[in-house]
């Protein structure tokens, strides 16, 4: 990164990727945006836009239309969520508003409340082979559990 001379290197700028921290306690008002990847652990009254990687904490709460390349809830998201590679919402997380993603996994426990399209892949097909491959049956009969038979 730096030289014996004490100046920073031209070769490591091109190795370094950005990486934002906003902690907990951390309160934003207006439209946010960034490159690289961002944890946040705060709370977010607007938008947030990036190409990269946006990583919500269990604790962090956004209030406002999500855009990222790649999102990682475990906090609280109150608006509309769209990614260009996919969405991991882990179990801690709430979402009200609707998701589009090209690949979409939902751990147990979540909170989702709204409406979802996620193309998906099987094997490096798209999603139009899919649905062309999934046979067309009748109604599945669920028992009180929820569970299919």
């Amino acid at each position: 990164m730096f030289g014996l001379n004490g100046k920073r290197s031209e070769d490591a700028t091109a190795e370094e990727q950005t990486f934002t921290f906003l902690a907990r306690g951390f309160e934003f008002k207006g439209l946010l945006t960034f490159d690289g990847t961002a944890r946040i652990d705060g709370t977010v009254h607007g938008q947030i836009h990036t190409n990269g990687t946006l990583i919500m904490g269990e604790h962090a709460v956004i209030e406002g239309d999500v855009r990222a390349g790649t999102i990682v809830s475990g906090g609280t998201i109150n608006g509309n969520v769209m990614a260009a590679e996919k969405v991991h919402l882990l179990s801690s997380a709430s979402l009200l508003g609707d998701v589009k993603t090209p690949l979409l996994r939902i751990e147990e426990g979540v909170r989702f409340y709204g409406t979802c399209e996620a193309e998906g892949c099987a094997g490096g097909q798209d999603a139009a082979e899919v649905r062309e491959t999934i046979p067309q049956t009748g109604k599945l009969r669920l028992p009180d559990r929820g569970e299919a038979l």
